[in-house]
């Protein structure tokens, strides 16, 4: 059993042990005790050193010994750790900053943390909620912040069997108890700050729908200062390259959007009319086969303008377009009323032969195959 000298003294930054054991490759070692924290209730582990080696992992046994995954083979029988504290302070910002969100979620709303994970640019909560309005997250940005803003204690305490924690703990016996004054207890075993105002601002960034739950994610302290400036920096970009203030790019953005939207509905008119006089003029310009039927190949990306295309050309009697794209191997049958051809079933059953998936309409269907080569022996079927 190691002992965690993070449990009593979160900003221990180096320590002195004494190595017990080690791996065959001396890659992993095991001390007396250490300031190292393994990766354990979504906290990332700690990185740093030992004797100027660099740690690049700490696990947790089953036998309760901490082991320290080494960049290189370490045969020593003193230890001296050093640990990465900007990272160490990252984490208590974000760690810490989670249990207070998450109480504030039940203060305000009386809604439940289900799971936290702490990732390297931001941080979730999972929380038993369908949804958040724009409302709640606001007051919950809101609540939380003015919590760090007063600055309360937070505590680390060993409990026997505590009654009054946030989340009711699986375990019995002593608990490691961390509270925020008036606000919050939960039995946890990570690396906390001393007081909320370390935690720095907290930015709620998005939701996220998960199994019929909210994920919450943000971002506290360091983490919210750079990404606050690097959004500030964003959104000037944006405002400056559409000579307007940043406090007015909503409306502006609203405006380009719906006169986007309209150019784009335009567009599409005036397409679907040049592709139906294009297949009008290609289904004159087609001379028909002996059977009286007009037969047309056409090679390119299958795309809405094709397929305008397609439906004007079969808009005559007697005739049959067949659109081939190789990048990815699909096709696109069209047939008029009158072809004889039936274009579901006659396109379904040549791409299966094929190893390829499809069907449609009488007179229209799409399809897929898994190579250029079956889609030029379809082609040859077809038509």
């Amino acid at each position: 059993m190691t002992e965690r000298l993070y449990y009593h003294d979160c900003y221990l930054p180096e320590f002195h042990a004494r190595i017990l054991g080690a791996s065959v490759d001396l890659r992993t070692v095991f001390l007396d005790r250490t300031a190292f924290y393994p990766a354990s209730g979504g906290q990332p582990f700690d990185l740093g050193s030992i004797n100027n080696v660099a740690v690049n992992g700490v696990e947790e046994e089953e036998d309760g010994r901490i082991a320290h995954r080494l960049a290189a083979p370490l045969d020593a029988a003193e230890a001296h750790g050093v640990i990465d504290w900007p990272r160490r302070f990252d984490h208590m910002q974000q760690h810490t900053g989670q249990h207070l969100l998450s109480a504030v979620i039940v203060e305000l709303y009386s809604i439940p943390t289900l799971s936290f994970h702490m990732g390297a640019d931001v941080s979730t909560i999972d929380i038993a909620a369908p949804a958040l309005d724009a409302e709640q997250v606001r007051r919950i940005e809101e609540r939380a912040n003015e919590v760090v803003f007063q600055n309360r204690p937070v505590a680390i305490t060993f409990e026997e069997n505590p009654a009054d924690l946030r989340k009711a703990s699986a375990r019995e016996g002593t608990l490691r108890v961390v509270t925020i004054q008036d606000l919050d207890r939960s039995a946890c075993g990570g690396t906390h700050l001393r007081a909320t105002g370390e935690i720095g601002a907290i930015l709620i960034r998005k939701l996220d729908k998960m199994r019929g739950n909210v994920r919450l994610e943000f971002v506290c302290g360091g983490r919210a200062a750079r990404r606050a400036s690097a959004d500030y920096r964003l959104l000037s970009r944006m405002a400056k390259s559409l000579s307007t203030a940043i406090d007015e790019l909503p409306d502006m953005v609203q405006a380009l959007s719906e006169k986007n939207a309209a150019a784009e509905k335009q567009r599409r008119k005036l397409a679907d009319e040049l592709a139906g006089y294009q297949g009008r003029e290609l289904y004159l310009a087609t001379a028909p086969g002996a059977d009286g039927v007009r037969r047309h190949i056409h090679r390119g990306s299958i795309t809405d303008d094709v397929r305008a295309l397609a439906a004007a050309f079969t808009a005559g009697s007697k005739a049959v377009l067949l659109a081939l794209s190789q990048e990815p191997p699909s096709l696109l049958l069209a047939c008029s009323a009158d072809s004889g051809v039936h274009a579901g079933n006659q396109l379904r059953t040549a791409v299966t032969a094929h190893g390829g998936r499809g069907g449609g309409s009488p007179t229209v269907a799409q399809g897929s195959v898994p190579s250029k080569e079956a889609l030029e022996a379809i082609a040859a079927t077809l038509l």
